[in-house]
This record gives structure tokens, C-alpha cells and sequence, in this order.
């Protein structure tokens, strides 16, 4: 796994007390948008596809996303977010030259389940070079793309919990610690940086930390999950939401010229990313 890209690009961030914009991409539009913007600010990214684009499109979307990947001028991988069935996992990982890594998302089963699971689909991913995400516990509400786990409610991790799946094989965990897929709602951001420090100090130096639910953080916000040992944070309406104004603007326009501004739109949302998270002028290649 040494040869692997995402864990090159989160052990780099990790050494370097940075963290690393994950970007939720729907379209050819966020593909490009997120390389630009990672060649333009000198940074390192991720490219991150739903089980949705899997869905779709079969294999179309990945191979465009990998291809980007490998002739950019950066370091940038590409990773499978909340792939939630075995079905899914297996089938992601069998694409030739396709994911770097996978979230095996087996959060909505019973713990001992989910355990089991990731276990089983670690083993799959890494016989292929796959690194392997997972989700003790469970992150609050959902998104575009994703199966949502609203009605089973959070479950917040405890670092216990993630040194069991740490045991796993896993090489990046996302702890729930108060973060929630959209919405935040009228109780706004409450965060227990007291639990990620904990888990951090449990299961930092031997996996990568992910931040999920990002979207609406500010600047202090990143920098106090970076400091407790977040390495990738993933971003989707931050991103996407600069292309949705721009068809709303644009309405009526050229496609060609909505397209373009609506990529431009998310490659200067992109780079503010990375500037907060400070991995702008960090690239490797």
C-alpha cells in the first residue's frame, strides 16, 4: 500500500499539520473544477464519487475522474464516498485502474455487523491496492448521492470504538463527534473537539482522521480539527452550490458559457478551501 495515492497524499497533510480538500464531484464540471483549482493553489486533492455516479454511469465517470487524476500537474487521488453495500464496495474496486480508495460506509448496520463487514471488504480492497475508509459509529443526516441514515439516528464514536476498527485494517476513519451531513438546522454547529483529541490520541498515528459534514465550517473550525488530527475534509455544497447559482444566473445562456463559468465558479470556491485548510503551496508531485 505503499504505492497508493490517497494514503500518499493524507500521510504527507499528516506530517505536515495540514488537511486536504476531499470534493464531492457530480459532473465532468467538479472533476475539472477541483484539478484547476489544486494546479492553480499548488495544492494536493481528492476527487470523490458517490455509489450514485456507479449507479448512473457505470464506470464512465470513474475512468474521466482517474484519468484527470494521473496527467495532473498535482497530487491527486480518487475515492469512492460512502459506498453502503458489500455489492457496491466490490463492485467499485473492481474497476480497472479506477479508486485509489473506498469508504466502506457499513455505519447503518448494528456495530458487531458493521465490524464484520468493513473487515470483510478491507481484505477485498486492499487485494486490489485499495485503501479503505470506515465510519465508527454514525454521522448524522445525509446528502445528494447518499442513502440516508436520518432515521437511525447519530451515534457518536468513542475512541474504543475506533481502536476496534482500526483493528479492521482500515487506513482512514471518520469519526462522528457532533458532525452532521447537511443541514446543521437550528441548533447550528456543536462539535466535541474533546471526543476527535480523544480518538486522535487513541488511533492518530496509525490511521488518517476524516472530516465529514464540513460544508458550512469556518476557517477556526478547520484549523481546530486539523490541529486534532484531520487530515481530509470532505466538501460538497461548498463546491456545488457555485455551479447551481451560475445555472440560475446564467439561465437561457449558451450551455458551452454556463459550463465554463460554472467550472470557474467552483475552481475559486476550491481554492479558498484549501488556503483555510492550509494545503494550498504543499503539492508533491
Amino acid at each position: 500500500m505503499r504505492e497508493n495515492k490517497t494514503l500518499q497524499i493524507l500521510d504527507a497533510a499528516h506530517a505536515g499539520g495540514y488537511a486536504v480538500p476531499g470534493m464531492c464531484c457530480y459532473n465532468m464540471e467538479s472533476i475539472i473544477a477541483t484539478v484547476r483549482a489544486a494546479e492553480a493553489a499548488q495544492s494536493p486533492a481528492m476527487i470523490l464519487l458517490f455509489p450514485w455516479a456507479i449507479e448512473y454511469g457505470g464506470s464512465v465517470l470513474v475512468k474521466a475522474a482517474a484519468e484527470a487524476a494521473r496527467t495532473a500537474t498535482v497530487p491527486i487521488s480518487v475515492h469512492l464516498d460512502h459506498a453502503q453495500t458489500p455489492e457496491m464496495v466490490k463492485r467499485a474496486a473492481d474497476i480497472p485502474n479506477g479508486f485509489d480508495s473506498i469508504m466502506c460506509d457499513m455505519s447503518h448496520y448494528e456495530k458487531e455487523e458493521n465490524l464484520r463487514l468493513t473487515k470483510e471488504l478491507v481484505t477485498y480492497c486492499h487485494e486490489r491496492g485499495i485503501a479503505a475508509e470506515a465510519e465508527p459509529g454514525r454521522i448524522e443526516g445525509g446528502e445528494d448521492g447518499v442513502s440516508a441514515t436520518t432515521d437511525l439516528g447519530p451515534l457518536l464514536t468513542s475512541p474504543e470504538e475506533a481502536r476496534t476498527f482500526v483493528e479492521t485494517g482500515i487506513e482512514m476513519l471518520a469519526p462522528a463527534f457532533g458532525n452532521v451531513h447537511g443541514n446543521y438546522g437550528p441548533r447550528g454547529i456543536q462539535l466535541e473537539y474533546d471526543r476527535l483529541e480523544a480518538i486522535n490520541r487513541e488511533v492518530g498515528k496509525e490511521v488518517r482522521l476524516v472530516l465529514h459534514g464540513a460544508d458550512p465550517f469556518t476557517e477556526e473550525i478547520f484549523q481546530k480539527c486539523i490541529k486534532a488530527g484531520v487530515t481530509k475534509i470532505n466538501i460538497n455544497k461548498g463546491m456545488n452550490n457555485h455551479y447551481e447559482r451560475i445555472q440560475n444566473e446564467m439561465k437561457g445562456k449558451p450551455l458551452t458559457q454556463v459550463i465554463e463559468a460554472g467550472t470557474e465558479a467552483m475552481q475559486k470556491g476550491i481554492e479558498e478551501y484549501m488556503r483555510m485548510m492550509g494545503s494550498a503551496s504543499r503539492a508533491q508531485k
